[in-house]
């Protein structure tokens, strides 16, 4: 079966889904502010609920299912979001989300989260690529995905950033891979960002990333919170706990989100979707009460649970 067609299925449903969606006014128009976090390196306040691309925007050239991402990505921002992460490993995703950038004009509006991923090199050649594929003048911050070839890209990365051709520099991980190896560039390198996975089930990070964030002043993006969807599929015939209305939450995904962003290191997560009526979910999480240590194992422990 042709790859696409699945893809191209959810386009189609996610752009149903805007016909309703949008008469749903945004998060920021119903009165409730957007929880920022400051990026520690400079104070700039985040807000706490970006937008992944891995997956969900690799739909190649499906004029229908690039609409339907160029439609997230618009529902994203006008709900308060700004962070958009990406990479060259997601295949056609820059793409997607330079699409999505020129249809809505959301230049500007966005915070600009890429990787350099290109074991040959410095990295530069790959970065000004990115750069024309997202159709951004600069990015705001720039990754080193999974660590590949570091030794080369953090040198180079640092040197943009003094020439100011990009303002973050940062490096990622993700499924609790080379943790020991984060830890020591972490305490090494004046990084402005790292990228770890972290949910209620993967919370290998809590013992040493975390705290070492906090200590080092380094912004923490989190990926997979969500496990691709997996942890919300062995959830989905569960009935949501009674008390997750204090937290203001009508799903398992904003509590998972509320989980995540609570936690004092955590400075953004960065679900993916398909789905506008689901973007809109998961950046309204980042509004209203949030748990404190208490709820949080609470959370943990009812996912656990499923």
């Amino acid at each position: 079966m042709n790859a696409v067609l699945p893809r191209r299925r959810q386009a189609l449903r996610a752009l149903a889904a805007i016909g309703a969606g949008a008469l749903l006014p945004p998060a920021r128009a119903q009165g409730r502010s957007v929880l920022t976090r400051p990026i520690p390196s400079t104070g700039e306040a985040l807000p706490a609920v970006g937008l992944g691309t891995w997956i969900t925007f690799n739909v190649g050239n499906d004029p229908v299912a690039r609409d339907a991402s160029a439609a997230v990505m618009r529902a994203f921002v006008d709900a308060g979001g700004t962070m958009i992460d990406s990479s060259p490993m997601y295949a056609s995703s820059q793409d997607t989300v330079g699409f999505g950038i020129a249809k809505h004009a959301l230049a500007g509006r966005v915070f600009a989260a890429d990787k350099v991923w290109t074991a040959g090199g410095d990295g530069r050649a790959q970065i000004e690529r990115s750069r024309w594929k997202w159709q951004v003048r600069r990015f705001d911050l720039m990754q080193v995905h999974n660590l590949l070839n570091w030794e080369a890209h953090l040198p180079a990365l640092f040197a943009m950033k003094a020439a100011g051709q990009l303002r973050y520099v940062g490096i990622t991980t993700s499924e609790g891979r080379r943790h020991r190896d984060i830890e020591e560039l972490m305490r090494r390198h004046p990084l402005d960002f790292v990228q770890v996975t972290y949910n209620p089930l993967d919370r290998e990070v809590e013992a040493r990333i975390l705290p070492l964030a906090q200590s080092r002043g380094i912004a923490v993006i989190v990926n997979r919170p969500f496990r691709e969807g997996l942890l919300l599929r062995g959830l989905a015939r569960r009935p949501l706990p009674a008390w997750a209305g204090e937290l203001e939450c009508t799903t398992w995904a904003q509590l998972v989100v509320k989980y995540i962003v609570a936690h004092p290191a955590v400075t953004c997560v960065i679900p993916a979707t398909t789905s506008v009526a689901h973007v809109r979910e998961n950046v309204a999480a980042g509004s209203g009460r949030m748990p404190d240590a208490a709820l949080r194992e609470r959370i943990a422990a009812a996912v656990e649970r499923g």
